[in-house]
């Protein structure tokens, strides 16, 4: 009996002989992939991409924002089916997501922005491409097929250059170009100071000893082609003059010498001369602004202070996406790009009036702590998250989130 008895409880699980696989598999939200990330990443790297400006209250408050909203769940409201889809600019998303553009995203995994585009294709999402892409835009255009590509673009000094990548986004069948806005000088990002860091990370003892307490990165990473602006460095012209990123450099000398601190309204109207397509302004940060966006007929705005990365105690985003709501409208779409960190935090935004949230460094986590397959794995993760919390909240679709569903905890 007490045999038939250990028989019927004793079920040993079957041993995953692929290690990213075993380890994403105990990976059940995004801050155990951060943790995974750390231990796979040497740490200069790691820093790079979980560092934020001088001592990050930013980065923190933006999460700490979706902390201090509770829902207020309805019941009895028959949520046997949920469809969290929407749509974002007029196109049909699964659901209210998009991917965010991040830099020399390869320092994270050698495929980068092509395992990104890939895993954002697949889950039907947009992904957004950044100027400072260590994949060219071409690239990604042909790994991502039929997917979403948005184009993220800076104001350089030399406009040439702008126009010169904003055409190539165009011919290579991106649907939106994203005029970042909040970065007239770089923020001073001071994990990077302190650890002498640059991009790509430069070979001396102590990234040496680093590199050797990571091994499987390291191997990777000098195996593989030399990480470059890879949009600079196809540029039919302007490679030499600005510099493509194969040498170490630091950010903020790069970014403080090539763009243009004057940007103003005047850029964005002159983009609006050389792309047929949607425009969504990065960076707004205030209600003022959201206003002036509307009334020059701005498509959407991404609500964002560049993840507490470039103004330390900017507004936290999550707080300004009533207000902004209230004040545009309707009148153009609102994103709410910084702290995401599960699926409910989504639909805590999209109930205070966001059409869709963006999402940056947890994708970087998810690719540090198991490649392609990590991002897959974190999509599946905050769609099953934003049904789960759509249903335990009563709403069964996306027009169903209200602010009603949310409380301030103040």
């Amino acid at each position: 009996m007490m045999i038939r008895t250990l028989r019927s409880v004793l079920q040993f699980r079957r041993f995953e002989i692929d290690p990213v696989k075993r380890s994403l598999a105990k990976a059940a939200n995004v801050g155990d992939l951060r943790r995974l990330a750390q231990r796979r990443l040497p740490g200069g790297v790691f820093d790079y991409v979980d560092g934020a400006a001088e001592d990050e209250r930013t980065a923190r408050a933006n999460q700490d924002a979706f902390a201090r909203r509770h829902f207020q769940p309805r019941v009895l409201r028959d949520v046997g089916k949920v469809d969290a889809g929407t749509t974002v600019l007029g196109k049909p998303v699964p659901l209210p997501l998009v991917l965010a553009p991040t830099g020399f995203t390869r320092i994270a995994d050698p495929q980068g922005e092509l395992a990104v585009a890939r895993a954002a294709a697949r889950a039907g999402i947009p992904y957004t491409l950044s100027t400072l892409a260590t994949r060219s835009i071409e690239e990604v255009a042909a790994a991502s097929g039929d997917g979403r590509r948005w184009f993220q673009v800076y104001v350089w000094r030399d406009r040439g250059l702008v126009r010169e990548m904003i055409e190539r986004a165009k011919a290579a069948g991106y649907d939106a170009l994203m005029p970042t806005v909040d970065t007239a000088v770089l923020g001073r990002r001071e994990r990077d100071v302190r650890r002498g860091f640059s991009l790509p990370p430069k070979i001396g003892l102590e990234t040496i000893i680093d590199g050797a307490l990571h091994p499987g990165w390291t191997w990777r990473f000098v195996r593989s082609e030399p990480i470059r602006f890879a949009n600079v460095a196809t540029s039919r012209s302007a490679a030499e003059a600005h510099g493509d990123g194969s040498t170490a450099v630091t950010l903020a000398d790069y970014v403080n010498t090539q763009f243009d601190p004057s940007m103003s309204w005047a850029d964005i109207e002159w983009m609006r001369s050389v792309w047929d397509g949607p425009i969504v302004l990065k960076g707004i940060q205030t209600v003022a602004d959201a206003r002036i966006a509307a009334d020059e007929g701005i498509d959407a705005i991404a609500l964002s202070n560049h993840g507490g990365r470039q103004l330390d105690d900017a507004p936290a985003i999550l707080d300004l996406v009533a207000p902004v709501a209230d004040a545009v409208g309707g009148r153009l779409e609102i994103y709410c790009d910084g702290g995401v960190r599960r699926g409910s935090d989504i639909v805590k935004a999209v109930s205070l009036g966001a059409t869709a949230c963006l999402a940056g460094r947890a994708y970087l986590y998810a690719l540090g702590a198991g490649g392609e397959r990590g991002v897959d794995h974190l999509l599946s993760l905050l769609a099953a998250d934003v049904r789960r919390t759509m249903a335990l909240i009563g709403a069964t679709t996306v027009a169903d989130l209200t602010p009603d569903l949310v409380a301030d905890a103040r």
